[in-house]
């Protein structure tokens, strides 16, 4: 049983060998010569303006992050509307429309939830 547990310990030493001599070679073979336009910030063929650190309202993420969970609700939803056919015609229609409106019925819960909180307002008021 050791024998195995030897093999594993045998690749992983390998393996950090290969990284370790791949990176050392890259470092040999490149040329370095770091100038001031090469060391500067590139993000999408612009040049920088400014500081990278924003301020950026977080509403963005809230209202993004909301977005993807009803997407992922549809993605969710289309196959069991692709074979509900087969299942009424198995004798399960009834259960399946019932997990797939309880499945609704959570996700109409977590929006009441985010639209109490005020989330899906743009400018959220501040309660006093």
């Amino acid at each position: 049983m050791l024998f195995n547990f030897a093999n594993v310990l045998v690749f992983i030493v390998l393996g950090a060998a290969f990284v370790g001599l791949n990176l050392l070679v890259g470092r040999i073979l490149r040329p370095s010569n770091p100038q001031v336009r090469k060391l500067s910030t590139y993000e999408c063929g612009e040049p920088a303006v400014g500081s990278a650190w924003v301020n950026f309202n977080v509403r963005f993420y809230i209202i993004a992050l909301i977005f993807i969970i009803f997407e992922v609700e549809i993605a969710f939803i289309i196959p069991v509307a692709t074979v509900f056919r087969r299942w009424i015609e198995a004798g399960q229609g009834l259960f399946a429309f019932i997990e797939v409106f309880l499945f609704i019925g959570i996700l109409l819960i977590g929006l009441a939830y985010a639209w109490r909180k005020g989330d899906l307002e743009w400018v959220k008021k501040v309660r006093s």
